[in-house]
């Protein structure tokens, strides 16, 4: 294995999960009796570029053909997208002349914004389910994964875009050279890339492992997504902090020869990540001790809960959900079920673990004791949407940062929940 941005054998072990199966392989009935492929997760840093990673066990097309994550289906992102859009349109000055593409779109959950706003837009989207989801939205979508050919045909096509937007997608692309390369094929020579991930700051200083799977392959600090993007002539000029998956960076770039100096906010959030020792591989030796008390902390909780008679059930059924569940060993006997809001899952079981999974109604019916949020990245808002099972006595529970019980504000209805 060596490092996939800058080719170094100096690989440093930070986080060995074991072996776990592919998160969003969620699994039927039928399958209950069969084998089940798991593979090892195991997360390293380079000593010389400092990228942290995983090696590509499992390639994008084993698992994005069909897809079983809809990012409409939170109405939180739906509204982080739309605030973006307007954002953009406004940072930006994009007009009816420009044009957007997004890649990894999804089911259209934000670009109907910009085709609301009446700017030409395409997105490059390789899940056939989620993409027609799409194209039923009225947003232009092509299916397939981004590479450099398919770029050049995009862009021999329609020209090249005033804004390239990869939302919580630059963490999912093994050829990480190849693919930074295509950002910028499709970047008109004055536009801009924007791209959303998880901080990694946030991931070692937190101890936030459930956030490492399968399907992501790479984890940045600003430090390492400029230096990934610099190798296919793209400069970061700015920076946002957003809140989204536990802390999320979203960075602004442009091509080298027209990019200006990094803005403050660049050089803040380099200064924060090198305060916290991440410009140095010691800083990320805490990563494993970190995540091994959360795991003790959440397993204790569970098992007094069993043993004082407590329900104990889940809500949502994410992928950081099946990194958690399998690493803390959770399984029916502690946790009874899960719910979400995804029709796709209902019916299957997580993968590893094999909790059943239902729909959100079942929590009104069973009114269990405890409902742990496995999605812990929204506790304010499926707190609200949960808060009618406070009605008989029954606490919500989120396991990250620390095991801790939430209030839930305003009452709502339980077909109003999200996952």
């Amino acid at each position: 294995m060596s490092c996939r941005l800058c080719g170094s054998a100096r690989l440093r072990s930070v986080l060995d999960l074991g072996a776990t199966p592919p998160c969003e392989l969620f699994l039927t009935q039928d399958a209950l009796d069969l084998p089940e492929p798991t593979y090892p997760l195991h997360l390293r840093l380079c000593e010389d570029c400092l990228l942290l990673q995983i090696p590509a066990l499992i390639l994008p097309e084993e698992t994005f053909v069909d897809y079983a994550y809809y990012s409409s289906f939170s109405d939180s992102w739906v509204e982080h997208a739309r605030a973006f859009v307007a954002d953009a349109i406004e940072r930006l000055g994009l007009t009816s002349d420009s044009s957007v593409i997004e890649v990894a779109s999804n089911d259209g959950y934000l670009l109907q914004h910009v085709v609301a706003a009446g700017i030409p837009c395409l997105g490059i989207e390789p899940s056939v389910n989620v993409g027609e989801a799409a194209r039923e939205r009225g947003v232009p979508t092509l299916t397939t994964f981004l590479d450099e050919n398919v770029a050049d045909e995009v862009v021999a096509e329609r020209g090249p875009a005033s804004l390239v937007v990869a939302n919580n997608v630059y963490a999912h692309i093994p050829d990480l050279l190849g693919f930074s390369r295509a950002l910028r094929t499709l970047t008109a020579d004055d536009g801009w890339v924007s791209i959303e991930v998880h901080h990694a700051l946030n991931l070692v200083a937190l101890g936030q492992f459930d956030t490492v799977y399968h399907e992501h392959f790479q984890y940045y600090t600003v430090l390492s997504i400029s230096r990934a993007l610099a190798t296919a002539g793209l400069t970061v000029v700015d920076v946002d902090l957003v809140p989204t998956h536990g802390g999320s960076i979203r960075v602004w770039a442009q091509p080298a020869e027209v990019a200006g100096e990094p803005s403050r906010a660049v050089a803040d959030a380099l200064a924060e990540e090198e305060a916290a020792g991440l410009h140095a591989v010691e800083g990320y030796l805490d990563l494993e001790p970190r995540s091994q008390s959360v795991r003790q902390e959440l397993l204790r909780y569970l098992l007094d809960a069993k043993a004082d008679g407590k329900r104990v059930v889940g809500y949502g059924a994410p992928g950081k959900g099946n990194t958690l569940l399998n690493y803390c060993g959770i399984r029916p006997d502690l946790l009874e079920y899960t719910v979400d809001r995804n029709p796709y899952k209902h019916g299957r079981f997580t993968p590893g673990t094999r909790i059943p999974i239902h729909a959100p109604e079942r929590i009104a019916d069973d009114r269990p004791d405890v409902v742990l949020v496995l999605p812990w990245n929204l506790e304010t808002e499926i707190a609200a949407q949960l808060s009618y099972v406070r009605e008989w006595g029954g606490e919500i529970v989120v396991p990250l940062p620390h095991v801790h019980t939430v209030p839930a504000p305003a009452a709502t209805t339980p077909t109003e929940v999200l996952s």
